[in-house]
């Protein structure tokens, strides 16, 4: 096995120092208090339901809930799920547990009974925080002693804990990753965890107080919460909170709430870009793509039509982020960027798996020390599972997952390479590339497309003779299916080993 030097990359400008430790602040809450106690009166978040929250407002509504949770029963350490919809109230109640030291975990809002019943059952929490009547059924189906609460959190006041004294090691988050295979596994990630990824995203990022972020990505997920909802808190800044993406709503919001930063996933991108008011992203300073590879074309697209070059960037379930495309430089298109600061990374065997280190990468699965065991290298690097390489200019590219990675006649197909040139045809809107078991090849390369127009669709031949020799011909597609769609989770990623065949094109050639 290889393994290349470690590759840290400053994101810092001239004065500014990366502090792991966040200047002092042992948790979560604590840092964020600092804002509240400094200008109450500031806008904090808003929502479509009940207008803005201010910073004071935010302290003191989590401060009387935590009191409630408190009279349940609920001590820190306690885990307690977390799955609704966007708003002032679910955040009010998130910042609550987090100031008494309980351990939110987030599951997305789409899971059913059976989802459910491996997160209940694993992470056996003692509440849960939801706002669908077929959920709450659900649940009380799976355990019937977790107390059901409402976002509202409609409860008897109860006596305020100690609050916003969670030490920076425990767990303030359990994060199910939605692995291909076997049951999801919960990351638990730490106070100092999710502190140390804020603290690189403002400093890389340029995030201060003055910003406004538009957050339509859900808080169940990484993305909303660790970097959308988080970030907000740390920097002080505000946000606009919405509990569903619409394009049209985002467009208008920004001048509407003056607002400076959207985070998105490229569907969102997708869908902002086919709209008729897509000029309006011009008037933000920062828009960032993440949790799936952002295409080149629409990188392209964007910035031809509205002058803004989003900024693509890389992070993990189990790490927060890790690399991001530059501020203030060039964002390369296909690139994810630099790590960030406080991020070691390196590229280790063949082909090379990324392998990362850091404040931000938390420390192992929930009661699973036989997949930890596996998880990390003896030195202590946290194999991601994911494949790259760093170009000529020093940008980390991901290749693919080491689990998709397709070996055909003993050569090795990266399933992105090859559905980055298929996207480019005309008739096709988008694709997705898997192996498939051969006895004459081992695996034979397999390709999933979307068409523009369902009556007119390239033939397997024809896909081939467009690829031409961009690529090898090992890389070619053997099999072509078209399907009505791709089987995406919430934030957009394909869901590859959901795939079926759908209408077969053409036969294996």
């Amino acid at each position: 096995m290889t393994t290349a030097k470690p590759f840290i990359h400053s994101h810092l400008g001239r004065g500014e120092v990366f502090d792991a430790s966040v200047q002092g602040a042992g948790n979560l809450s604590s840092a964020w208090k600092r804002h509240w106690d400094a200008s109450p009166d500031a806008r904090a978040f808003h929502d479509p339901i009940r207008g803005w929250m201010s910073r004071g407002e935010l302290a003191e509504a989590s401060q009387k809930r935590a009191g409630r949770l408190a009279a349940l029963g609920l001590v820190p350490g306690d885990r307690i799920l977390v799955s609704a919809e966007s708003s002032l109230d679910l955040v009010a109640t998130y910042v609550a547990c987090l100031r008494m030291g309980l351990v939110v975990v987030p599951t997305n809002t789409a899971y059913g009974e059976r989802e459910l019943s491996h997160v209940i059952g694993d992470a056996r929490p003692r509440a849960a925080i939801i706002d669908e009547a077929s959920r709450v059924e659900q649940i009380s189906k799976i355990n019937q002693d977790i107390h059901r609460l409402s976002p509202l959190l409609e409860l008897p006041e109860g006596k305020i804990p100690e609050l916003d004294v969670a030490p920076p090691g425990a767990p303030a988050l359990i994060c199910y990753t939605s692995g291909t295979t076997g049951h999801p596994k919960g990351a638990v990630l730490s106070h100092a965890n999710c502190l140390a990824s804020a603290e690189a995203l403002r400093l890389a990022w340029k995030w201060t107080e003055a910003d406004r972020l538009l957050l339509s990505l859900p808080l169940f997920h990484m993305h909303g919460l660790g970097v959308g909802l988080h970030g907000t808190l740390f920097t002080g800044a505000s946000a606009v909170l919405f509990p569903s993406f619409r394009p049209e709503e985002i467009l208008a919001s920004i001048a509407d709430f003056e607002a400076t930063l959207f985070f998105g996933v490229p569907t969102m991108y997708h869908r902002l870009a086919a709209h008729s008011e897509v000029k309006a992203l011009s008037g933000l300073r920062l828009c960032v793509s993440g949790s799936a590879p952002l295409p080149a074309s629409l990188h392209a697209g964007i910035e031809a039509v509205t002058g803004q070059k989003v900024l693509e960037r890389y992070g993990m379930t189990e790490t927060l982020m890790l690399v991001s495309n530059p501020y203030a430089g060039e964002r390369c298109p296909g690139s994810v960027g630099w790590p960030l600061p406080g991020v070691e990374l390196r590229l280790s065997g063949e082909p090379a798996e990324i392998q990362v280190r850091g404040p931000n990468v938390f420390s192992g699965y929930w009661e699973r020390p036989d997949v930890n065991a596996l998880a990390f290298t003896e030195d202590g690097w946290f194999r991601t599972g994911d494949l790259g390489s760093i170009n000529e200019d020093g940008y980390v590219e991901i290749v693919g997952r080491a689990k998709e990675l397709i070996i055909s006649g003993g050569f090795n197909v990266y399933p992105r390479e090859v559905e980055d040139i298929i996207r480019e045809h005309a008739k096709i809107e988008d694709v997705a590339v898997i192996g498939e078991d051969s006895e004459e090849w081992g695996e034979r390369v397999v390709a999933y497309i979307v068409v523009v127009n369902t009556d007119d669709h390239p033939s397997l031949e024809v896909l081939r003779e467009f690829i031409g020799d961009r690529l090898a011909p090992y890389k070619h597609p053997r099999i072509l299916h078209c399907v009505d769609a791709l089987p995406r989770n919430a934030l957009g990623k394909v869901q590859k080993h959901r795939l079926v065949a759908g209408a077969v094109l053409a036969d294996e050639t």
